[in-house]
């Protein structure tokens, strides 16, 4: 799914859009607003790398993060819930992930964590991209960040 279309469709439908991401580091963000007119849509990105800025910017518990880890639904749960309620969107996507190198036997290189809100409630899921290099997983994740925000766009009346 390209930004553009997601832009479209979104701003036919009045929706307002927030990102919380991790291991995109904002690159979901640049590719909603590399695209003229994106204004339309895009309310706010919130590019919270450390546990701490998932805590303090977005609200996510510690307990969550002691219990599960950054890279979890769980935290991609309250990422997402947390940008929705600390911005005007309508609908927030989250990202938190392993994008590389590294990772460990549990949690491994290329496994990432999607969350996506809205008022109807929130979703969550996990991918793993496999190790296919640090780049390469940032950009699936991006796609799948789009695909996502697409789908829910298309459900909303």
């Amino acid at each position: 799914m390209t930004a553009a279309r997601l832009i479209d469709a979104a701003r036919a439908k009045g929706v307002r859009i927030a990102t919380a991401e991790s291991c995109t580091g904002g690159l979901v963000a640049g590719a909603i607003t590399d695209i003229a007119g994106s204004s339309d849509v895009f309310e706010c990105g919130f590019v919270t790398y450390s546990n701490l800025a998932k805590v303090r910017m977005l609200g996510v518990r510690e307990a969550t993060l002691a219990a599960h880890g950054a890279v979890s639904e769980e935290t991609a749960r309250e990422m997402a819930e947390g940008a929705l309620s600390r911005s005007g969107a309508t609908l927030a996507v989250s990202i938190t992930g392993i994008a590389g190198p590294g990772g460990s036997e549990h949690k491994p290189e290329g496994r990432v964590c999607f969350g996506i809100a809205s008022s109807g409630g929130t979703r969550t899921e996990t991918v793993d991209f496999g190790a296919p290099g640090r780049a390469e997983v940032r950009r699936l994740s991006v796609a799948h960040a789009l695909s996502l925000l697409s789908t829910a766009v298309d459900k909303l009346p």
